[in-house]
């Protein structure tokens, strides 16, 4: 079996409906790449990614190859699951089986969303958990108070929900401690990612000597994993958007550490099937499997991998176990071609505390206004103001156009 053909597809799925009006914190969210490899034997496998592929002229020194020769491969993960797709369909095997032995049949699975008010937070977790899920992931924002949002998580959701926030990698030790300290007395918080650069080591050692919720360290392509398990910074290591090579041999390093990891691979249904495929055979991918899968009203795949408790179970057919609709491809292939809707003009009504208020552009630089690190400002809000038509939104628009951010007289 040979290589025949790589196609790289970039398609626009349409976000959840439940989005509508919220888009302008989903910049680019639905911009994905699918991989088609097709052999010479006529199989087909696919793959699919959150990210830009490369051009299908960079990849025709593939063409003509075994696929068999990219067995842990580091390729964008995209491209590396649509071989391993391929590879599993020709033996007529599921992709795990190419990986390493199975050790469990299910993934804990993580529900996602963008940076939300505290009344959309509330209604997010609300839908994570009756959609299953047991854990939510969201990146917190300077321009929304933190602790708001996790009152109205607690209020939605059940008493055994977690929460898995990530802090952006921008605090000083001494503005993490104070959240975290605040953190620990809801118990729906149950992760922290990221509260540090990477590079500050003692201030990762430090938080995690005096935290009870378990620190997580996101480990990109670039990044080296050895040093940062070896000076303890972290609780779990979180995987994102890496290749399968690279995922299962710092899986290994993980599991020889005795050391929690979770994937976060992120796009439609294929790209949650690869994961699930690969946390399966990793002794310690045993953290919830992060996707953006429930973020779309459509996806390319004939079904999609069901939560049940928490947790998705991993296919089982050959390759990833999963089916294309090559008619659905072609449509949301289509959509990506088309010329791009001009983005629908939208204003922030920034309300800080003591009453003050700004409008300001989207989303509001905080930390420039008010001098203050994200997360330690109590009562913070943004309102979204659509363009409504109206002569004083023009005024507002321009203004805050030509000046920047500026504060509402009352």
């Amino acid at each position: 079996m040979k290589i025949a053909e790589i196609d790289v597809i970039p398609i626009r799925p349409r976000l959840a409906a439940r989005y509508a009006g919220r888009e302008v914190w989903y910049p680019k969210i639905n911009h994905r790449t699918v991989y088609r490899v097709r052999a010479d034997n006529g199989l087909v496998g696919y793959g699919d990614h959150r990210l830009a592929g490369p051009s299908r002229d960079s990849l025709q020194p593939l063409i003509g190859c075994d696929p068999f020769e990219f067995i842990n491969n580091n390729f964008d993960p995209g491209l590396g699951g649509a071989l391993y797709d391929l590879m599993g369909k020709s033996l007529d095997v599921p992709a795990y089986r190419l990986m390493g032995p199975k050790v469990r049949d299910a993934i804990s699975v993580a529900a996602w969303t963008s940076r939300s008010s505290a009344s959309d937070f509330g209604s997010e977790t609300g839908r994570a958990a009756q959609q299953g899920y047991g854990v939510m992931k969201m990146h917190t924002a300077p321009f929304f108070d933190v602790l708001e949002q996790t009152k109205a998580a607690e209020a939605a959701a059940p008493e055994e929900f977690r929460v898995h926030y990530d802090l952006n990698g921008n605090r000083t030790l001494a503005s993490a401690l104070q959240l975290v300290r605040q953190f620990e007395s809801h118990p729906i918080v149950g992760f922290i990612e990221d509260p540090f650069p990477k590079h500050d080591r003692d201030a990762w050692c430090r938080l995690r000597a005096q935290s009870h919720i378990p620190l997580l360290f996101h480990v990109s392509a670039t990044h080296p994993l050895l040093p940062e398990i070896s000076a303890g910074v972290a609780d779990i290591y979180l995987f994102s958007g890496i290749s399968i090579g690279r995922t299962l041999t710092g899986g290994a390093a993980c599991a020889c550490a005795n050391t929690q990891m979770l994937l976060q691979l992120t796009g439609g249904t294929l790209t949650k099937a690869l994961a699930l495929h690969m946390a399966c055979v990793l002794p310690t991918a045993t953290g919830h499997s992060i996707h953006l899968d429930d973020q779309y009203e459509d996806d390319i795949t004939t079904t999609r991998i069901p939560v049940v408790a928490g947790a998705s179970p991993v296919p089982d057919g050959p390759g990833l176990g999963i089916e294309v609709d090559e008619d659905e491809l072609a449509r949301l292939a289509e959509l990506a071609v088309s010329p791009p809707q001009p983005p629908a003009r939208c204003l922030g009504i920034l309300s800080l505390p003591g009453g003050h208020r700004w409008y300001t552009q989207l989303p509001p630089d905080v930390v420039r206004l008010t001098g203050r690190e994200e997360g330690n400002l109590r009562g913070i809000d943004v309102e979204l103001w659509h363009d409504d038509g109206s002569s004083h939104y023009e005024q507002i628009h321009d203004r805050v156009s030509a000046e920047g951010a500026f504060q509402i007289s009352e």
